[in-house]
């Protein structure tokens, strides 16, 4: 179970992450886009993810990311991802409910290029029972 005074607060990434040209290309050509010079849309997940892991795993939370699925996600685009862009992510979890031994904890990541704020994405993390 994560701990209970997770719930609300807001975590900072640790690190920072630099956009390459190829990743981008690379993503896009796998989902089928042909518009190689900005990222897609979910690709901003892609970074989210690397770093809710190192955000979530850590004592203050707790959460066994060996028991975690993907729920749900949605995204606010405030402009596309491009080469060069040196992302961070903060993280508030923003609710958190058992359901069937299940652990649901809603989290919304904020992506940020210096101090711009790039993407925002809401996504619900099942820890399995």
């Amino acid at each position: 179970m994560i701990s209970p005074d997770s719930v609300g607060r807001t975590y900072n990434g640790a690190k920072s992450t630099t956009i390459s040209q190829s990743e981008i290309t690379e993503f896009a050509a796998v989902l089928g886009a042909s518009n190689f010079s900005v990222s897609t849309p979910t690709f901003s997940f892609r970074i989210s993810l690397d770093q809710l892991q190192e955000i979530l795993t850590g004592p203050e939370v707790g959460i066994n990311w060996e028991r975690v699925v993907h729920g749900d996600q949605k995204f606010e685009i405030h402009r596309p991802i491009v080469a060069g862009d040196v992302l961070t992510c903060d993280a508030t979890i923003e609710s958190y409910r058992v359901a069937a031994g299940n652990e649901f904890i809603n989290v919304k990541s904020e992506l940020r290029n210096g101090e711009e704020l790039v993407c925002t994405n809401w996504c619900t993390i099942v820890v399995r029972a």
